[in-house]
């Protein structure tokens, strides 16, 4: 009987991890918050960069849904075959060896906590991603660091839709900031900077010349006493109530099998 017991174990125990063993397309760097900074509140200011914004207060702040440009980097083994003139999406900010970058900002962090931040795509457009976290001060004083946001800025400004990016930007700030003195200024922030390749060959000459954008997911996740990630938090309760409840289960067929088998032998003895 405890043989059985053990088995039933086992077998749940394994049926839980199962789904940490599926693997879905996902990219990720982990850091910690920086100290903070002032930021200036005259112009100009880090709202006309006009770049979507990170927090990781609530669970809608700290989730974009977005698409990213993405092109095939210049030393991109699939261009080889396919001559010059080949190269993904006519972008003058795309990088050479990485592909496109697009900005964002990882804003009101708490300095010295452990994060990660996920980009989350599907399977029909594959994509390779690399993502990197800078300080204000690492991008303002390096030349190729502001030239790269400064390019990807002026393309948003330029998008026929910047003006309701601004408007959305604004709207958030707005919500999150409620209740909070406007002369405080000091806060932890990061430049968040997603490269996109594209990642496929294909016989189809328009699909091998202008990349379509990627469509995302990128997810703040800020860890629990620097060890947990608050995403995983359901999943670990799921596995704590499911294991406990597996065992009073397992322990209750354990003890209808003990009492079929113990009336099985008192019936042959009576016979």
């Amino acid at each position: 009987m405890p043989a059985l017991l053990t088995m039933l174990s086992d077998f749940l125990l394994l049926f839980l991890l199962l789904p940490l063993l599926v693997r879905a397309n996902t990219e990720k760097t982990i850091f910690l918050g920086p100290p903070t900074v002032n930021i200036p509140s005259s112009h100009p200011t880090l709202d006309a960069l006009l770049l979507d914004v990170l927090r990781p207060q609530t669970l809608a702040s700290s989730v974009i849904r977005t698409t990213l440009n993405a092109s095939f980097p210049q030393s991109s083994p699939y261009l080889a075959s396919l001559g010059t003139g080949v190269g993904g999406r006519d972008v003058d900010y795309s990088d050479k060896d990485y592909g496109t970058p697009s900005w964002l900002i990882l804003d009101d962090l708490v300095p010295g906590q452990r994060y990660e931040v996920r980009v989350c795509w599907a399977a029909t457009q594959p994509t390779a991603f690399k993502l990197e976290t800078f300080e204000l001060d690492k991008v303002f004083g390096t030349p190729e660091l502001i030239s790269s946001l400064s390019a990807y800025s002026y393309a948003r400004h330029n998008n026929s839709s910047s003006s309701a990016a601004q408007q959305d930007t604004a709207k958030i700030r707005a919500r999150d900031s409620n209740g909070k003195d406007d002369t405080e200024h000091h806060r932890s922030v990061l430049f968040l900077r997603i490269f996109a390749a594209a990642d496929y060959f294909t016989l189809h000459k328009g699909l091998m010349t202008t990349v379509p954008p990627v469509r995302v997911d990128v997810i703040l996740d800020p860890f629990l006493l620097n060890v947990l990630p608050r995403s995983l938090l359901p999943i670990v309760g799921y596995i704590i109530i499911v294991a406990v409840g597996s065992w009073f289960l397992a322990k209750n067929i354990a003890g209808a099998l003990r009492h079929v088998a113990l009336q099985t032998d008192l019936h042959k003895k009576a016979q």
